[in-house]
Order: structure tokens, then C-alpha cells, then sequence
């Protein structure tokens, strides 16, 4: 396992370039609920990167999921997250029946180290340290006498004097150096609002994993560091089979993901899942397409970059039409953040300019300038094609806009009756390129609401740390994304590994749907 002190913003990860130098036979981890930093381990291994992380499932799911698939390489890295201790705070709802944990750095690098039972090489930005170094990494390894610190990587090391002045510093401490990076400004990655650019918008992506294999050639010390990547792990019952149905469906449920430049944000063990569930997973793409695929019964719009596509997704009329006349007939349909962005009427951009959007999901996404980020903790408030009403979920929140529902007003059923203070979603401003929503809240379906009036609210939300409030105070929780009986719209991304049921639920749902033309 890899990790630094602290992440390092714009450049690579110290973890690419042995992966690099070592394609087709190292199965990559990472460690949290990111979705970009497994796009570029991808890339580099030719192996679907697995993520890790015990809040989204739980300990045993990321036992399980190391185990299984780190018998089918013969080399197995897991990329950290953030600093070696940064974890949450843990509520025993968050353990999803594990073992007691005393510990804050719940879901940290060093307690996926601690629960695999795997060496961590600490990564070291250099460029301003020296004999400083071996202060850092005596703290790092006394701090937690767990943890087995096999090594460390020197990342961005300048002149031979400065790594001669790195190396016998870590003498003193006898602490093996693992790999020497020397500053290499030229392949590093830009970011953006998000973090880094996904690997598949790189247009110099192939040199910068050629450059990468090399360093990795020739930077580390391979003696040292290939029984590290060689893990013995205990053989396991094939971990997907322990979801596959008893009785296999004969014929699959066809399923249409999202996939392309705006729509990208998918854990790989949640397609796998749907397929062991029985799905046929049918990629499309609502930039470049002109029609959903053919027989499709379901939608999933993952997350992604919606926002920096707006023009091309709004000016993709049949595509709209399309995705919005399949609602309409009743396809099962789940659109997770970057997916809800583009059900909703309208999106604002970055430059403040508005797109009309699929115009399903009433109300106006923005661009805002806070990031919103963190675990929630989701109790659904009605039943939908993924969740159902009172079921609790955990989940991840990470976007830099905000959905606003469109003004509300009391219906004139509701000023005629004292005491029903019921407010109801309408619609205006309707052209011809901006349709209506689909969904008629003033018939009301009575999902989600004890009135029987269509609240339409699919989540109540609280963040992880809002579930420690002082004594005395009651933690705070907010109304959350958009639902009908066979839509589900949130920004909150869901890991479905630990709840194989909710991707159950989906398929079910789907299943009965008679396939488009």
C-alpha cells in the first residue's frame, strides 16, 4: 500500500510508475470512494482498479473484495487516500454490524493497512525537505506500532546531493529507501474543479503512461519492493458467485449506461454486479448518440462532467427527446449526481450561461464556487426503482453545484382548507426548448408523503460529521434529490458492493419493462 504524508495536487502518484512498469499483472486498489484516481489505475494496469472502502460497504466487503481480487494478478497495490491517518469519526451504524472501532482514523489509509494486513511504502514529497526526513518517518512509524512500515518512496528529489543528504538521514533510522522520483514537472497531470483530469480526456495520456513505465524501470528498487506487491492471501469462495442468484434469469435485463466524456463516474463492483445479477450492461452516450439503444429496459446515468459538456448535451435534441419519452412511458431509471444534473430542467455552466437539459427532474442546477463533499447518511422517504421507503444507506456526496427546485406555492386546493400546509412544485417559463417535467406533482401519488400529495423528496440526508452534535443539540439533516416509482435522482453516489439488494431491487424493476423499439 502507497500513501504520503499529505496528497500532492497535479502530480501523478508514486503508486503509477511500478504499476506502470508493470502492465497486465498488478491488480490496483484505492482506498475511498474516489472515482478519478481509479480511472488513470485502470488505464495504467488494464484491470478495473477496485475501491475500498468500509463507510460506503463495510470491513468484511473490503476484506472480501481484496481478497478475491488480488488472486487474479500476481502483484496487488492499493493507493491510499489523503494522509496516512486522515479517517472520520465512526457511529456504530457506520460499522453495518462489524467489530467494535475505537480509533478516529475510521477509514483511513492506515486502517485498510490494518485490516488487509498489508507493508505500507510512505511516499515523501521531498522538494523542501532533508535531513528533516527522518523525523517525519520515525513519527510515522512510531505513531502506530500496527502498522507495518516497509519502506518509503523519495518523490520530487532534486540535485544527487540533495538525495545523498535524504538517504543518510533515513540511514539513521534504518529505514529502506524503495524508489527515487526526481522532479518530472513534464508529466504532470493538470486538474480542475474536481480534482485531477479524468485519464480518457488526456490527449497526451499515452506518452505519460510510457514515461511513467520507464521511471518505474528504472526508479525503483525491484528486489526490495516485489515480495511487497505479492500478497499471500487466504483463498476465498469466488466473491461475486456469493451474490449470483440461485436460479440464473434465462434472458437478461438489458441495461443502458451512460458512458463518455460527461459521464464517467462508476464503481467497477457495481457493474459487475448488475451483470452477475443479471444485466447486460449496454453503453451509450447522451453526448454522441442520437437514440438510446435498442431493447434497452433501464437507465443508469452515472456521474461525471455534465457541466463542462452542457453545450453539446443541450444541443443533442433527439437524445433528449429520447431519454425523456422513456421516462415518460415508465423505463426504470437511476441518475446518481452528474446523472440528476442532466435530468433536470435546466443546467448553469461555469460561465453562467443556461442549457436546457432532459427536463425531467422540475428545477435549475448552478455551478457554485463551495465543493460539496463527504459521507452521508440517506434514510429513504419513499419507494423508488432503488431504495425503499424507510430504508437507510450510506453514501458519498462530491460536486461543485447545486440543484434548486423550481419556487413552490400553495395549490388553490390548499387555500381552501385551514390547516393544510402542503406546498406543491409548478412549472413556468415552458418553450419549446424547454419542455415541461414529465412528473405532474399536482396528482400526487402519495409516495414519500404521509399528505398523499406527491412530495417527491427521495432522501433525508445527514453528514457524518453532523452525527456528533454537542449534548443538548440534535443533529441537523436536509431534504435530498427527486424520486417517482420508477426514478431515482441524487447527488449522493452509492456503492452497492455491501447492499447487493438495491442493485436487485433495479434490476427487478427493470426486468418488466417492455423493450423500446
Amino acid at each position: 500500500m502507497t500513501r504520503g504524508k499529505a496528497p500532492s495536487p497535479g502530480s501523478p502518484d508514486a503508486a503509477l510508475p511500478p504499476v506502470g512498469s508493470q502492465f497486465g499483472l498488478v491488480q490496483a486498489f484505492k482506498v475511498g470512494p474516489d472515482y478519478i484516481d481509479p480511472m488513470f489505475h485502470t488505464a495504467v494496469t488494464g484491470r478495473p482498479c477496485r475501491n475500498l472502502d468500509p463507510v460506503l460497504t463495510s470491513e468484511d466487503y473490503v476484506r472480501s473484495c481484496f481478497d478475491y481480487h488480488s488472486q487474479s494478478a500476481p502483484y496487488s497495490l492499493i493507493e491510499g487516500v489523503m494522509g496516512l491517518f486522515d479517517g472520520v469519526e465512526t457511529p456504530p451504524a457506520v460499522r453495518h454490524g462489524d467489530r467494535p472501532y475505537q480509533l478516529p482514523d475510521y477509514g483511513s489509509t492506515a486502517h485498510i493497512a490494518r485490516l488487509l494486513n498489508v507493508p505500507v511504502v510512505l511516499v515523501l514529497d521531498c522538494s523542501h525537505l532533508s535531513g528533516s526526513v527522518a523525523a517525519i518517518v520515525q513519527g510515522y512509524r512510531s505513531f502506530d506500532p500496527l502498522l507495518h512500515l516497509a519502506g518509503v518512496v523519495l518523490n520530487r528529489v532534486g540535485s544527487d546531493r540533495h538525495l545523498r543528504l535524504l538517504t543518510l538521514a533515513l540511514e539513521t533510522i534504518q529505514m529502506p529507501i524503495l524508489g527515487v522520483l526526481r522532479r518530472q514537472g513534464d508529466i504532470a497531470i493538470p486538474d480542475r474543479h474536481l480534482g485531477l483530469v479524468p485519464a480518457g480526456e488526456l490527449t497526451h495520456l499515452d506518452r505519460v503512461l510510457d514515461c511513467l513505465a520507464h521511471l518505474g524501470r528504472t526508479c525503483f528498487d525491484w528486489h526490495q519492493l516485489q515480495p511487497l506487491l505479492s500478497p499471500q492471501r487466504p483463498m476465498t469462495c469466488p466473491w461475486p458467485e456469493r451474490r449470483r442468484p440461485v436460479t440464473p434469469p434465462e434472458t437478461p435485463v438489458r441495461l443502458a449506461v451512460a458512458q463518455d466524456a460527461a459521464f464517467n463516474f462508476y464503481y467497477a463492483d457495481n457493474l459487475d454486479l448488475l451483470q452477475v445479477l443479471g444485466a447486460e450492461l449496454v453503453p451509450w452516450s447522451p453526448l454522441q448518440d442520437r437514440q438510446l439503444p435498442p431493447g434497452v429496459q433501464g437507465l443508469y446515468l452515472g456521474g461525471g462532467f455534465p457541466e463542462l459538456f452542457a453545450t453539446a448535451l443541450a444541443d443533442n435534441q433527439a437524445m433528449k427527446e429520447a431519454v425523456r419519452s422513456a421516462i415518460a412511458q415508465g423505463m426504470p431509471t437511476y441518475g446518481e449526481c452528474g446523472g440528476l444534473m442532466y435530468l433536470c430542467e435546466t443546467l448553469v455552466d461555469l460561465e453562467g450561461v443556461s442549457h436546457a437539459m432532459v427536463g425531467v427532474i422540475p428545477g435549475t442546477v448552478s455551478m457554485a464556487k463551495r465543493l460539496t463533499l463527504g459521507y452521508r447518511r440517506a434514510i429513504a422517504l419513499a419507494d423508488g426503482p432503488v431504495v425503499c421507503r424507510g430504508q437507510t444507506v450510506w453514501g458519498h456526496e462530491f460536486h461543485r453545484s447545486q440543484w434548486q427546485p423550481l419556487a413552490r406555492r400553495k395549490p388553490a386546493s390548499a387555500q381552501q382548507n385551514e390547516g393544510l400546509e402542503v406546498e406543491i412544485a409548478t412549472w413556468t417559463e415552458i418553450t419549446p426548448g424547454n419542455p415541461p417535467p414529465i412528473l405532474d406533482l399536482a396528482e400526487g401519488s402519495g409516495d414519500g408523503s404521509a399528505d398523499g400529495l406527491g412530495d417527491r423528496t427521495l432522501f433525508q440526508i445527514q453528514a457524518l460529521g453532523d452525527l456528533f452534535p454537542p449534548p443538548g443539540h440534535i443533529a441537523p439533516s436536509q431534504p435530498e434529490g427527486w424520486h417517482s416509482p420508477h426514478l431515482h435522482g441524487s447527488y449522493v453516489h452509492l456503492h452497492w458492493g455491501a447492499r447487493p439488494e438495491l442493485a436487485q431491487r433495479f434490476i427487478d424493476r427493470c426486468r418488466p419493462f417492455q423493450p423500446l423499439p
